[in-house]
């Protein structure tokens, strides 16, 4: 009998994907044309029959211009231009290393294969095929291990390769729009650059060392 909670998962997660598509105005043949596979399927991840893994809502994410927490924190934003080529490699590399992931931490929580298949009602086999990226890990039961490890699905996001890259710049301007007016303004004039580097000098300083120079501040002030 299949999880109720992961089939109500997965059926929130297409609904926000298919919102995600619309407003980005893809088809479902661009979407499918993109990760290989059938239309059929990506109609099955929109309805929620067919659970989707991390990597390939992560990369379906960067071509709809939404940062992929999008499918769980429900915090929406845009930028991205185009995916970084080629698709086929990156989504191969990224089931591996979520698998690697996975092990990692199922090792550092001292839990076994049989521990993680028992948890999701399936087979141990399952398990070591999602461990050594040889089958997509659905994002809901990913959030299930990853809930059952004591870890986000942060955890488990590309860091290093051009997705991560793309996700760090968009975090770094959604920081940057969460700035006061006039901060960004003054950030943004490039005159104000050797400021904004004495402060990441200062910054950078013990605060025996800062005090030293209020001290002599305060010498030449007075």
């Amino acid at each position: 009998m299949e999880n109720e909670a992961l089939v109500i998962r997965n059926r929130i997660i297409g609904i926000l994907l298919r919102d995600a598509r619309v407003r980005a105005g893809r088809t479902k043949q661009e979407c499918a044309t993109l990760l290989g596979v059938p239309v059929s399927t990506i109609t099955a991840y929109e309805e929620g029959r067919k659970s989707i893994s991390l990597p390939e809502l992560e990369v379906l994410a960067f071509f709809l211009d939404v940062p992929v927490n999008h499918f769980w924190n429900h915090d929406p934003q845009l930028l991205g231009e185009q995916m970084p080529p080629p698709v086929q490699e990156i989504l191969a590399l990224r089931h591996r290393l979520v698998g690697a992931l996975l092990q990692k931490a199922r090792q550092e929580a001292g839990k076994s294969r049989k521990d993680l298949a028992k948890l999701l009602d399936c087979s141990v086999n399952r398990i070591t095929a999602y461990e050594y990226g040889e089958r997509p890990i659905p994002l809901a039961e990913l959030e299930v291990l990853a809930g059952a490890l004591n870890r986000s699905l942060e955890y488990f996001l590309d860091q290093a390769g051009p997705i991560g890259e793309w996700e760090e710049e968009q975090r770094a301007l959604r920081t940057f729009r969460e700035l006061p007016p006039e901060v960004r303004e003054f950030v943004s004039k490039p005159i104000n650059r050797s400021y904004i580097e004495i402060a990441m000098k200062l910054a950078e300083m013990p605060a025996s060392a800062l005090r030293q120079i209020a001290e002599g501040l305060l010498e030449i002030t007075y």
